[in-house]
């Protein structure tokens, strides 16, 4: 949907990265949408799951937590994370996410100023937990 240069994403309709753990799907961003400055979407984490360790050279990511309790590692040093807490990473900073509780938890974020170039974007420092999954990309025409 779209009014007056807005648009509207249902998070069931775009394809999860399951890459590094979880189900991250990346609803705003230029790929989806056509945006410029960033891109964002929901992750949902079951108990025990997390997103392996990753820096982002370029952006900073914005993270705020729904539901379940969750705990972000920054440069190895763990930050709890309940409904209602909001979270910035730094631009370079190692991060990495677990459920630590004993239901499914879910956050929203967004990452910004994107990367020159899609590829460019996210380094990984943990062998992603699916090496074969799908990865779908963010990037596009900019």
């Amino acid at each position: 949907m779209s009014i007056s240069g807005t648009a509207k994403v249902a998070a069931e309709t775009v394809a999860a990265n399951t890459k590094r753990g979880g189900d991250i799907r990346v609803t705003l961003s230029p790929k989806t949408v056509g945006c410029t400055s960033g891109f964002g979407g929901v992750l949902r984490l079951l108990p025990g799951e997390y997103v392996t360790e990753h820096t982002h050279p370029y952006s900073e990511e914005f993270l705020h937590i729904i539901r379940g309790r969750l705990e972000m590692s920054l440069d190895g040093e763990p930050v709890s994370l309940a409904p209602g807490d909001s979270l910035l990473v730094p631009i370079g900073m190692r991060h990495r996410l677990l459920n630590v509780g004993t239901e499914p938890a879910e956050a929203v974020f967004h990452l910004s100023p994107l990367a020159p170039r899609p590829e460019l974007g996210h380094v990984d420092t943990e062998v992603p937990v699916h090496l074969d999954a799908s990865s779908p990309e963010v990037g596009g025409v900019r």
